[in-house]
């Protein structure tokens, strides 16, 4: 099984409240991983990266995603080590594809679920 897919599969198990639809990439270039509801009927994308290192690698077609559509979009990265689940905006990809400091939402599951509950 691929990392992401690994990743995928964390994804489900830990955030337990958010309704998801894996979207297929090959469909439609730099379209984010999931598409995402919350209870509140709210809609929100999640791109989806595991990485070995502390940068990570965004196609010029997700970068090009993002900021074109940089409200209710997040990037969930997944790295080796502790305090390894990180999420970030959406609309905070050019510094993390630049490689500028960038500060995440959420470095826990519950963090990032309470998140996505939260997300109007």
């Amino acid at each position: 099984m691929k990392p992401e897919s690994k990743f995928w599969q964390e994804v489900k198990k830990n955030i337990t409240e958010i309704s998801f639809t894996r979207l297929e990439s090959w469909a439609s270039a730099g379209v984010p991983d999931l598409l995402c509801c919350n209870k509140n009927g709210k809609f929100f994308t999640v791109e989806l990266k595991v990485t070995s290192r502390k940068s990570i690698q965004f196609s010029p077609h997700q970068i090009a995603f993002h900021v074109k559509h940089p409200h209710n979009t997040f990037i969930l990265k997944k790295a080796l080590g502790p305090l390894s689940i990180k999420l970030y905006r959406g609309s905070d990809i050019l510094k993390l594809a630049g490689r500028e400091p960038c500060t995440p939402i959420a470095e826990s599951w519950d963090k990032v679920q309470e998140t996505f509950v939260n997300v109007t």
